[in-house]
């Protein structure tokens, strides 16, 4: 279980709607409290606007900073915007999420205009810590050693000069159709292709690739990649045409192709097959699944 503080200077609006979406988003997963610098009474409004969704903080209460205990903290979220946000001393997690301050009105503004300014702040908040449970106890992943995407482009010189501009590096070879960028320092591979509505093939367009060290971390991703629950658009193998890799593709929740892939040794490309038909990794998996 994260413990996660939410701090603020007078801990009454952001710091206390933080503290009570968190505990109604993140439940067991998460032990959740607040504070301020000069806790004064939990503002009207930021009960007003929790109550909107459903959220009741009616019996939370102000608290101050060194009334914490700074072992007892995994995570520490500022939330000040236009303040000096206060500091948590100790060894965790820093996470700074500006919110402007909702109570700071201007002259005659109306109670209604107040408590929009309320909704929108706990919106705000809302969005950030939904982000936030997800990165929670994230399962192991593969380890990366190095990164190739693509993209469309719609005028290829115009783009190449920017990027070439941007990675401070010549592409290393380009077509009428393509450029390629190579950063062997950022361990970062980049490819530019013409959107001029031809039919383009998926496996190599609109995809992340992240290179891992062997066939098995290929093998490990996979089941790992199960136990997280991602979707498998095609299961470990061995492809021998084109660039003979071990690979593995994933869908991110947009549909967005990832390669997780490794280069072949010398002695694994002296088996290659007869027909260079891909050779899979994974026992169960049989072909007619892809």
């Amino acid at each position: 279980m994260s413990r996660i503080l939410f701090l603020c200077v007078a801990n009454s609006a952001r710091s206390q709607m933080a503290e009570g979406l968190a505990r109604h988003l993140m439940g067991e997963h998460a032990d959740v409290t607040s504070a301020g610098s000069q806790p004064k009474q939990v503002n009207p409004h930021a009960i007003a606007a929790m109550a909107e969704i459903g959220i009741d903080i009616s019996q939370q209460q102000s608290k101050s900073m060194d009334t914490i205990d700074p072992a007892t903290i995994d995570i520490v979220v500022t939330l000040c915007a236009e303040e000096v946000c206060p500091i948590l001393p100790g060894k965790v997690k820093r996470l700074h999420w500006p919110i402007a301050n909702p109570a700071i009105t201007a002259g005659g503004q109306r109670p209604e205009e107040t408590l929009t300014r309320f909704c929108i702040a706990r919106d705000q908040i809302k969005a950030h810590i939904e982000v936030l449970r997800g990165l929670l106890n994230l399962p192991k992943g593969p380890q990366a050693q190095e990164f190739h995407s693509s993209i469309r482009v719609n005028d290829l010189p115009a783009s190449v000069r920017f990027y070439a501009w941007l990675l401070n590096i010549w592409p290393k070879e380009w077509t009428h159709r393509y450029a390629t960028f190579i950063r062997p320092d950022l361990n970062l591979n980049f490819v530019l292709v013409v959107s001029d509505g031809k039919a383009l093939h998926h496996d190599t367009l609109y995809h992340l690739g992240i290179s891992v060290a062997d066939c098995q971390s290929v093998v490990d991703a996979y089941h790992w990649a199960v136990a997280f629950g991602a979707r498998i658009e095609k299961p470990p193998r061995t492809t021998w045409k084109g660039t003979p890799l071990h690979e593995l593709w994933l869908a991110d929740p947009d549909g967005t192709l990832i390669e997780i892939y490794a280069r072949l040794t010398d002695s694994e490309l002296a088996e290659k097959p007869a027909d260079e038909m891909p050779t899979f990794l994974v026992p169960s998996t049989l072909p007619e699944s892809v």
